[in-house]
C-alpha cells in the first residue's frame, strides 16, 4: 500500500489548498500530505484505535448542520478488522446525540479523532458509513494521518462506571442560548473539539468530514452572549477545519466537563477572522481566529462514563 493520492491529484481539497497557498506553505505541504495521508491505516494506527477508551466523531445530520461527539467505551470498543474499515456496536453512541442520524445513512461522511489524554497522542481518520448490520457499524476509511501533540492538556481518565450502564444518565436536553452551566463549562474549558465539513462531490477521498482539537489556557474561548470566538495558533498547517470553513461556514462544538462527564455540544454558523482583524491582534500570538453563532446545542449531562483529573498544561 502506499500513500493516499499519485499523480497529479493533490491530498488536500480546495480549501485547504487555498489557506495554505496564502500562508505560503502551498508547496510544502503538498510534499508533505503526499507522504503522509493514506487512505488506509498503517498497523500502528489500527492499534492505536483498538486501545482507546473513547473517539471524538464529527457528523452531520440531517438538516445538514455538523456536530462533534463523543463515543466512549472500554479499550477494545473500536475494531479494525482491515486497514481500510472499523467496526464499532452502535449500542456506544450516547442517546440523543445527533451522530446517530448519520449512521442511518450508508454513504455518510465521518471524521474521526483518536486522542489519548495521558500520553498526548493523536492520530485523525476520515471515513464514511460502509454498512449498518444490526448493531454493528463499519466504517471504510478515505484518509487517515498522525498529528503532533501541540496543545493537548495531560489528563488521567477515571471511570465511574461500566459504559453500557446508563440507567441514571438524565435525558439529553436541547438549547438555542447558552445558559449559566454553558457559560461556565466554556469560560473554565482548556480543551475542546470542533467539526467541519464540505460535501462530498467530485472528489469524496478528500471531502466531507473532520474533526480537530482544540486547546489553550483557560479564557482561549472568548465569549459574548451566544457568539464564541476562538484564536488559531500555528499547527500542522494542513488547514482542515478552516480549510473547510473557507467552503461552508458551519462548525460543530463538543466541550466536555471533566469532573462531572457532562458533554455541550454546540452547532452554529462561522466566520473566519484574518491576521489583521482587531480580535486576532487581542490574542497573543494568533495567526487568525474564527467566531461561532449559535444555532442550537445539546446537554448531554452525565452521559460519559468517565471523569478525567487535571495533569498538567501543554507547554505550547
Amino acid at each position: 500500500m502506499t500513500s493516499l493520492k499519485t499523480g497529479t491529484e493533490s491530498p488536500f481539497h480546495e480549501g485547504e489548498q487555498l489557506i495554505q497557498t496564502k500562508t505560503g506553505k502551498r508547496d510544502a505541504m503538498e510534499t508533505f500530505g503526499r507522504r503522509v495521508i493514506r487512505s488506509f491505516m498503517p498497523e500502528q494506527h489500527r492499534e492505536f484505535y483498538q486501545s482507546l477508551p473513547f473517539v471524538v466523531v464529527g457528523s452531520v445530520d440531517n438538516s445538514g448542520d455538523t456536530w462533534a461527539s463523543i463515543l466512549p467505551g472500554r479499550a477494545g470498543f473500536l475494531q479494525s478488522p482491515t486497514p481500510t474499515s472499523l467496526t464499532f456496536d452502535s449500542g456506544i453512541v450516547l442517546d440523543g446525540d445527533p451522530l446517530n442520524q448519520s449512521l442511518s445513512r450508508p454513504g455518510a461522511a465521518l471524521g474521526l479523532l483518536g486522542i489519548t489524554l495521558d500520553s498526548k497522542r493523536r492520530n485523525r481518520v476520515n471515513v464514511r458509513v460502509s454498512e449498518t448490520s444490526g448493531d454493528l457499524v463499519e466504517l471504510r476509511v478515505d484518509q487517515a494521518f498522525g498529528n503532533c501533540p501541540q496543545y493537548i492538556q495531560t489528563r488521567e481518565l477515571n471511570y465511574t462506571r461500566e459504559p453500557e450502564q446508563r440507567t441514571a444518565v438524565p435525558p439529553s436536553t436541547d438549547i438555542t442560548e447558552l445558559d449559566d452551566d454553558a457559560a461556565r463549562l466554556i469560560d473554565n474549558a482548556d480543551t475542546f473539539f470542533v467539526s467541519s465539513f464540505i460535501a462530498q462531490k467530485d472528489n469524496p477521498s478528500i471531502e466531507g468530514v473532520d474533526v480537530s482539537h482544540r486547546g489553550g489556557m483557560p479564557g482561549f474561548v472568548k465569549r459574548e452572549g451566544n457568539v464564541l470566538t476562538i484564536s488559531d495558533y500555528a499547527g500542522n498547517f494542513h488547514f482542515n477545519t478552516l480549510g473547510n470553513f473557507l467552503l461552508n461556514l458551519k462548525a460543530g462544538l463538543v466541550f466536555i466537563d471533566f469532573e462531572t462527564g457532562d458533554l455541550l455540544m454546540l452547532s452554529g454558523s462561522v466566520e473566519i477572522l484574518w491576521e489583521d482583524h482587531p480580535d486576532v491582534l487581542s490574542f497573543k500570538g494568533a495567526e487568525r481566529a474564527w467566531r461561532l453563532t449559535l444555532k442550537k446545542g445539546k446537554w448531554l449531562k452525565k452521559s460519559l462514563p468517565f471523569t478525567a483529573a487535571f495533569n498538567a498544561y501543554s507547554a505550547n
